[in-house]
């Protein structure tokens, strides 16, 4: 007869991963793949194949401007190739995420943070938007970021929201980076 922790483990789904990372940017102080890989499988609740694009400030304002009638760069894009609303349950999640490496570097000093915890959040955040999680409204926004934040404390960084209540990540004034 199993043990407990042998019948606990084994009715664990198992989460596969093919993450393909792009780096397009100048930036020398990106994370490595397999900095990128942990954290994007903390944040999976379902198999996934998911780009992890990291670009300059250019690429990321075109982005933005293309997708979202936006003319910045911003520090994360999200870009769901199914829906995640009406796909099969268990089915395998396809997406995007695009890192601006400049905003994000700005952004961290900006709050006093870590650019590598920065980093892992911003993941993390992008991560859940494939699944469907969103801050439109108060009510989704706390619940995103209560789940960002158990997410990052399982990874060992503290909560990405402390201390920025004055300099919040989606109200943050970009400046135009120029190479």
């Amino acid at each position: 007869m199993p043990t407990r922790a042998k019948a606990n483990r084994s009715s664990v789904v198992a989460r596969e991963l093919s993450l393909t990372l792009q780096r397009a940017s100048e930036s020398a102080a990106m994370p490595e793949r397999a900095q990128l890989r942990r954290w994007v499988k903390a944040a999976l609740r379902r198999s996934a194949a998911i780009t992890v694009r990291i670009v300059d400030e250019a690429e990321g304002r075109a982005l933005n401007h293309q997708f979202r009638g936006k003319d910045y760069a911003t520090n994360v894009l999200t870009f769901v190739y199914d829906d995640v609303r009406n796909a099969k349950p268990g089915g395998d999640l396809c997406g995007d995420i695009v890192l601006c490496a400049p905003v994000i570097e700005c952004e961290a000093q900006a709050q006093g943070k870590q650019l590598v915890a920065h980093y892992a959040h911003l993941t993390v955040h992008g991560v859940l938007h494939l699944q469907g999680y969103d801050h439109q409204s108060g009510r989704e926004a706390k619940a995103m970021e209560q789940l960002e934040i158990d997410v990052l404390a399982g990874l060992g960084f503290d909560n990405p929201y402390l201390g920025a209540a004055t300099v919040a990540p989606r109200k943050l004034n970009r400046p135009v980076l120029r190479p």
